[in-house]
């Protein structure tokens, strides 16, 4: 019996080693960039290294094809547009999504140099309620919108939030806009470099009740070569 339990405990161990190196293995040299393809046009991603678990978890994604014929399945006006829930492949019209995922959680990987401009791509989570630790989804992201911000409007959510915004972070929420109020409460992981018109675009699309889009935004993501 204790050679049996000495067995598990090796197996546990070098199984939770290969995942660990499989989030991991990415060189942090690199530079990751991934292309959304849409019928609305194509945007592409920058991952960044300094959350390394969420860039390399979502590129083992994309290698497995994980989110082709995934659709846009949250979208709102002047917020952001979400993807990533593996229900809504070939899902029947009206029927509400969300709730898909791999079957895993990821750990928040905040950073203050990393916050929601327009073009942020961050993971989406379960509430605080069920997820006090701010564990990211598996495989939902979300692109932001947002609208531009006054500075006085900053300085209430400081306020509020008992937390600064950072100069760049200032120059940017007046500027180009973003969400500032989701700092420090969901890990923003990557940025737009090309398609922010399309970001827009599908921004505008019309939704039902579920900010589902009435039409659906077929995508495919693809590392950039």
């Amino acid at each position: 019996m204790k050679n049996i339990r000495h067995s598990l405990i090796l197996f546990l161990s070098l199984g939770l080693g290969f995942f660990v190196h499989e989030l991991h293995g990415q060189d942090s040299g690199d530079q990751v960039m991934i292309r959304i393809e849409t019928s609305h046009g194509d945007m592409v991603v920058r991952l960044y290294n300094e959350t390394p678990v969420h860039r390399d978890n979502m590129v083992k994604l994309i290698k497995e094809g994980y989110y082709n014929n995934q659709i846009f399945h949250r979208v709102i006006r002047d917020f952001m547009i979400q993807g990533g829930d593996p229900h809504s492949v070939e899902a029947a019209r009206g029927q509400r999504l969300g709730t898909g995922g791999p079957g895993y959680t990821i750990p928040a990987e905040f950073n203050d140099r990393l916050f929601h401009k327009k073009g942020a791509l961050a993971a989406a989570r379960m509430g605080d309620n069920v997820n006090p630790q701010k564990e990211s989804s598996g495989s939902q992201f979300y692109l932001v919108q947002g609208r531009v911000f006054t500075r006085e409007m900053l300085q209430m959510m400081e306020k509020n939030r008992q937390a600064s915004f950072s100069p760049q972070a200032i120059e940017a929420y007046t500027s180009i806009g973003g969400t500032p109020h989701l700092d420090g409460a969901y890990t923003v992981f990557g940025e737009l470099v090309e398609g922010m018109e399309v970001l827009d675009t599908i921004a505008l699309s019309p939704t039902d009740a579920n900010n589902r889009p009435l039409e659906d935004i077929v995508i495919k993501i693809s590392i950039v070569e």
